[in-house]
Order: C-alpha cells, then structure tokens, then sequence
C-alpha cells in the first residue's frame, strides 16, 4: 500500500510517500505564492524520487496553512493531529510536541495512546516563530540556515528586552553598533525565542518525553535555549528530517484511510 501526505506551511512545503509504513521518498521545498502550486511542485518532486505517479497513491492527505488549497488530496487533517501522529509514529515515549513553524508556535500535549489532550497555538505574535529569526538573520546579514552553528560559538552572555519583533531589530541593530559579536547576539536572539514559545508550553502542563518538530527544530542553538526554558532535556529525532513530522503524520492518516477502504470495499 502507497499512500502520501502533503504539508503546505507559509514558508515551507513538505511531501512525504509511504509504502507499507516505511518512507520511500520524500521533497521540502521554499512555498510559492499559491499554496496549490506549492503543493503540486513539491509532491511531484516526491513522487519522481520515488519513480511513482499520482494514480500509484492509494490515498493522499493534506495538513498545514495551504490544506484547503490542494487539489488532489483525499481528506486534509489539521497540523496539530498530524505532527502529533507523526512525532508519537516515531518516539511512543512522548508526551509533549512543540512545533515552531514560519507563522506561529504550538505546544501539544498527548495522551499514553498518542492522542492529542491539550493543546494551544500562538498565531498573534511572530516573536515566537519561524519569522522571528528570518528577520533577524536579515537585520544581521547572516544565513538563516547558519544562525545556529553561529549563535553556538557565543561567548558572552547578552538579554533581550523587547519580545516584539519589531523592537527587537531595533535593539538587534542597537547591539551591533554597540561592538557586541554577532555569535552573542543570536544566542541572545535564541533564548528570546526559547522563552516565549516554553511559556506557551507550561499553560497547558509540560509532560515528558518533549520533542520538537518543524523546521525551526533544525537550529541547535534554539534548540538548546529550549530545552533551557523548559528545564528538561528535550528528546531528538535522529532518523526523519523534523521539517516532514505534518507531512508523516498526514502520510500515516492516509494509510490508515486506505486501510480501512480496503477492509470494507
């Protein structure tokens, strides 16, 4: 059985193929203007990488901001559902998923079965996610893939004092023509971010084992401010890419679809 899930975000969209619960192949690609465009590109990607077509799909799921927008999908779930289903597929052991995706932040926390319990989302602000660090590795001239490998070799402990994006570039641009080292300014940055999204986190209780999904998952410097912010040491996915945890989820709701179409067609 072959079976997809298609996650189309505000910056990001995700494809993943399954076949009998493994991944075969999958695409993450910088979202279009039209999430249908996304949508279509990256799952095609995925698709010539597992040298498969549309027609060889036996059930496909859309999740993600664009959800509504794709034309080829079965059934759309929501991205809490599918990261938590992605997450817990992966690590039975947790009980909470944070995911900080390029719009907003969420905090999920499961049952023992996997299913979501709680849960709360944070799409007021952008101080707490993805967009929060793209415009500050624009303030700073610096990659925002490198903005982790670079805040890791901070050496002088600096504070933030403005949450809200708009006046944390300006005290961003404050602190470098202070003479501060860019590496400080984004573990300060880091901790910032860490912060808010660990505060959104403990309203609704923190349960262990903590995992963290999306493609902000990927900076080991907020990372680490993280698992800081919590007190705890979150858990790491070593296997799958965390960007793709909505996708996988969406994936595995599609085999379970397809599954259950199968036992009473």
């Amino acid at each position: 059985m072959i079976t997809a899930g298609c996650d189309v975000g505000s910056l990001t969209a995700k494809a993943v193929i399954l076949k009998d619960g493994e991944i075969i192949a999958h695409a993450i690609m910088r979202a279009r203007t039209r999430p249908s465009e996304s949508a279509n590109e990256v799952m095609q990607q995925a698709l010539d990488r597992a040298g498969l077509t549309m027609e060889d799909l036996a059930h496909v799921v859309g999740t993600g901001y664009g959800r509504e927008q794709i034309s080829f999908v079965d059934t759309v779930e929501s991205e809490i559902s599918c990261h938590a289903r992605g997450a817990f597929h992966l690590m039975p052991s947790i009980g909470m998923v944070i995911d900080i995706g390029g719009q907003d932040a969420k905090a999920t926390r499961l049952d023992e079965n996997g299913k979501v319990a709680r849960y709360i989302y944070n799409d007021k602000c952008a101080s707490g996610t993805g967009r929060f660090l793209e415009v500050m590795a624009e303030a700073l001239e610096v990659p925002l893939e490198e903005m982790g490998e670079i805040g890791a070799q901070s050496t002088e402990k600096l504070s933030m004092s403005n949450q809200c994006i708009i006046f944390a570039e300006t005290e961003v641009v404050s602190l470098v023509n202070e003479g501060k080292e860019i590496p400080d300014i984004i573990n300060a940055l880091n901790h910032a971010l860490a912060g808010r999204v660990a505060s959104l986190a403990r309203s609704i209780e923190v349960r262990e084992d903590v995992i963290m999904t999306g493609g902000v998952a990927k900076n080991r410097g907020v990372f680490s401010a993280l698992s800081d912010a919590l007190g705890i040491p979150m858990k790491r996915l070593e296997k799958v890419d965390p960007q793709l945890m909505g996708a996988l989820g969406a994936a595995l709701y599609a085999e379970e679809a397809a599954t259950q179409l199968e036992r009473t067609g």
